[in-house]
């Protein structure tokens, strides 16, 4: 993988290395902690705390019954992909309450993984349209649960209504090595975008 001397999308790199920010979405329950746990290079910053009774009319837990926490503000990881670079990992919180947060994590960022539980894709539907509001390239990654149903691609393409350029792929959050194919194919992503507006001008 040749990912030497990428920088940010329009603009050719220069040496040494390249930190890149990289947004974790989706919606409540769906893996974005667990991703940037399992991904980071250091021991990654994360803002959970428990769930309580008081929540339970605005943490629907349903499809997650067994989840004990939730994030309240981000999560924090860094990852290097190679000698030339590194990422910069920000899980946003998933329930309604904190998407006011949304707006200061999303600055700076030159794309992002949409994580979609497909038992409950309804629940990413805000992250995919909030990716297309601030115009900030993303792949969705499909987080395998034990219990989730094997659908063609096409078909969550469709029921998610995102462009077909859109790459979607499946993965296991808690796998580092699943994590970190995401992140490759949201680099390259990003690379073949940077062709393409370079191709434009």
């Amino acid at each position: 993988m040749d990912l030497k001397g990428f920088d940010q999308p329009g603009g050719p790199g220069g040496g040494g290395t390249r930190s890149v920010k990289v947004m974790i979405a989706g919606g409540f329950g769906t893996g974005k902690t667990t991703m940037v746990r399992s991904v980071s290079d250091i021991k990654p910053l994360t803002t959970e705390e428990t769930l309580t009774q008081a929540s339970a009319d605005v943490d629907h837990l349903i499809g997650v019954a067994d989840k004990t926490e939730t994030t309240v503000s981000l999560d924090f990881g860094k990852i290097s992909l190679n000698d030339t670079l590194m990422l910069y990992l920000f899980g946003t919180p998933g329930q309604e309450r904190f998407w006011f947060l949304w707006n200061g994590l999303f600055k700076g960022a030159l794309g992002a993984v949409v994580l979609v539980d497909t038992r409950r894709l309804a629940s990413s539907f805000r992250a995919i349209e909030e990716m297309e509001r601030q115009n900030v390239p993303f792949v969705v990654a499909l987080n395998v649960f034990p219990d989730s149903k094997d659908y063609p691609v096409e078909e969550i393409r469709d029921a998610l209504d995102i462009s077909p350029h859109t790459p979607v792929v499946t993965c296991d959050a808690r796998d580092r090595a699943s994590s970190r194919d995401v992140l490759v194919t949201l680099i390259r992503h990003l690379k073949e975008r940077s062709a393409v507006a370079l191709e434009s001008r």
